[in-house]
C-alpha cells in the first residue's frame, strides 16, 4: 500500500503592510502606535512583512499620504509580497476610494489585488472574530454596519466574499453578496439589528436593575486591551474566565461575585478593554455593555505598568471613560503585572502615585490591599447601624452577612444582636430593628 504525501490544509497567514504618519502634537509615537498595530495585525491572523511612514502635520485630504508615498507603498507592497495594506488611522472614504484604484486594482500573479483597509476596519474586524454572545455579535454587525454605510460608493467590493477568499477583513457581512451591499439594505440591516439589540438590552437592563435594587456595591474593571483585568478578575472572584496574551480577548462582560475579607458580597464586572483610536461606531454599539461601567459604584482602572506607553494608555481609558459619562464615578487606580518591575521601580511609582495600587494579577502581589481598599471604599457609602433582629426575621440577619460588613453579632433572647456596615439603599430594611 503507497502512503500518500501529506498535505498542508491550514489557510497561510495574509501578509500585511503596514502604514502610518508620525504627527508632531501626537502622546504616540509613530514607532509606538505602529507596534501596537502590528499586534492588532496578529490578532486578526495576518503577519506584518514591513511598514511605510511619513512625518505630516495633517493626513493628505486625498490619499492620507502624499503622492510620493503612494508610489512607495505600491513598490513596497508589490516587493515584499503582501495580501493587505493596513493605515494605523481611520481612512474618510475618498482617501479608501482613491487608495483602491492605486493598489486594489493592481493584481498579482492572477490573483485578487491588494487590500486597503484601516485600523477601524481591523479593529471591527478582530471583534467579528472575538464576539461570541449573541450581544456582542449584534454589537459587531452595528459597528460594522455602520461604518460600511458610508465607504458603498464603490469601494468595499473586496469585501465580497467570493472575490477576496477570506483572511483579515473579509468578516464584514460575511456570507453576503455583493448585491445586497447597498445603502437601502444597510439601513435595514441596521434597522433590524439595532431592534434586536434592544430587545436584549432589555433584558440585560431587567438584570441590572436586579442588582441595583439588592444594594449590592456594583465594581467595574476597566482598562486598556490586555491590561490584565480578565487575570485580575479570576484572582479576586476565584474565576475561570479564560485569559490570552491578545489585544481584545474579552469582549462579553463577565459578572462574578466578590466576597471581601469581613464577608461582605459585591459584585465585580470585567467589560471590553479600551484601546487610542477606538472607533466611535464602536463604543456607540457596545453602549449596553460599557453600562456595566456606568452603573457601577466604583471603577477599579486597570493599568499594565510595564507597558511602554503606559501614561498615554491610561490617558486613552480616560477620554473613554469621559466619553460614556463615567468619569464621575469613583476611581482606584491599579497597576497590574507589578511582579515585572523591580524594588527600585516599584518604590518610585509608589511616590509618583502614592493614592495607586500596585498589584499582580499573576502572583498575587498587592491583592490583600486591594482588597482592603475596596472594602473601605464601599463602606464609606454605607451607614453604622445597631439592630436586634428578631429570630422570626431569620432573612434580614443572612441579608446583612451577605450585602452589608456585620461588625459584631450576639445572640440574645429577644434575637441576634448585630453591628453592621449597611449600603444606604438598605438601610430602610433594617430600621424597624434598630437600637
Amino acid at each position: 500500500m503507497v502512503n500518500e504525501p501529506m498535505h498542508e490544509t491550514r489557510v497561510p497567514r495574509e501578509r500585511a503592510l503596514l502604514v502610518g504618519i508620525e504627527r508632531a502634537e501626537s502622546d504616540w509615537p509613530l514607532e509606538q502606535s505602529l507596534a501596537e498595530l502590528e499586534r492588532l495585525v496578529d490578532t486578526a491572523g495576518a503577519d506584518v512583512v514591513g511598514s511605510v511612514s511619513q512625518r505630516l502635520k495633517t493626513p493628505n485630504a486625498r490619499t492620507f499620504i502624499g503622492k510620493g508615498k503612494v508610489s512607495e507603498v505600491v513598490m513596497a507592497a508589490h516587493a515584499l509580497a503582501a495580501d493587505v495594506v493596513v493605515f494605523d488611522d481611520e481612512l474618510t472614504p475618498t482617501q479608501q476610494s482613491n487608495l483602491e484604484r492605486e493598489l486594489g486594482s493592481q493584481s498579482k500573479g492572477g490573483r485578487v489585488g491588494i487590500k486597503i483597509i484601516d485600523r477601524t476596519a481591523l479593529i471591527l474586524d478582530i471583534f467579528a472574530l472575538h464576539a461570541t454572545s449573541r450581544e456582542g455579535r449584534l454589537q459587531v454587525r452595528l459597528a460594522q454596519n455602520q461604518y460600511l454605510l458610508p465607504r458603498l460608493r464603490g469601494m468595499w467590493a473586496h469585501l465580497a466574499a467570493g472575490r477576496m477568499g477570506g483572511g483579515v477583513g473579509s468578516r464584514f457581512g460575511e456570507g453576503e453578496s455583493q448585491l445586497e451591499v447597498d445603502r437601502r439594505m444597510v439601513r435595514r440591516r441596521i434597522g433590524q439589528i439595532q431592534a434586536e439589540l434592544r430587545r436584549v438590552q432589555d433584558e440585560r437592563a431587567t438584570q441590572r436593575k436586579a442588582r441595583l435594587a439588592s444594594g449590592v456595591f456594583k465594581v467595574a474593571l476597566a482598562g486598556y486591551t490586555n491590561a490584565g483585568k480578565s487575570s485580575l478578575l479570576n484572582r479576586l472572584t476565584d474565576a475561570e474566565t479564560l485569559v490570552y496574551d491578545k489585544l481584545f480577548a474579552t469582549l462579553d462582560s463577565t459578572t462574578r461575585r466578590l466576597v471581601l475579607p469581613e464577608g461582605r458580597e459585591l459584585v465585580l464586572t470585567d467589560t471590553v478593554g479600551f484601546i487610542q483610536k477606538l472607533p466611535t461606531t464602536l463604543v456607540e454599539a457596545f453602549k449596553s455593555t460599557l453600562d456595566e461601567i456606568t452603573g457601577a459604584d466604583l471603577i477599579l482602572r486597570v493599568t499594565d505598568v510595564s507597558a511602554a506607553q503606559r501614561d498615554a494608555q491610561m490617558q486613552a481609558v480616560l477620554e473613554i471613560l469621559e466619553h460614556i459619562g463615567a468619569h464621575d464615578i469613583p476611581q482606584l487606580v491599579i497597576y497590574n503585572k507589578a511582579d515585572l518591575l523591580d524594588a527600585r521601580e516599584q518604590d518610585a511609582l509608589r511616590a509618583r502615585y502614592p493614592q495607586a495600587l500596585l498589584v499582580s494579577a499573576r502572583t498575587g502581589e498587592g491583592i490583600d490591599a486591594l482588597l482592603a481598599r475596596i472594602e473601605k471604599i464601599a463602606n464609606a457609602t454605607s451607614c453604622l447601624l445597631t439592630v436586634l433582629i428578631p429570630f422570626a426575621q431569620g432573612n434580614l440577619v443572612q441579608l446583612a452577612h451577605e450585602r452589608c460588613s456585620v461588625l459584631s453579632e450576639q445572640y440574645t433572647d429577644q434575637g441576634t444582636l448585630l453591628q453592621i456596615q449597611v449600603p444606604e439603599s438598605l438601610a430602610g430594611r433594617f430600621e424597624p430593628y434598630l437600637r
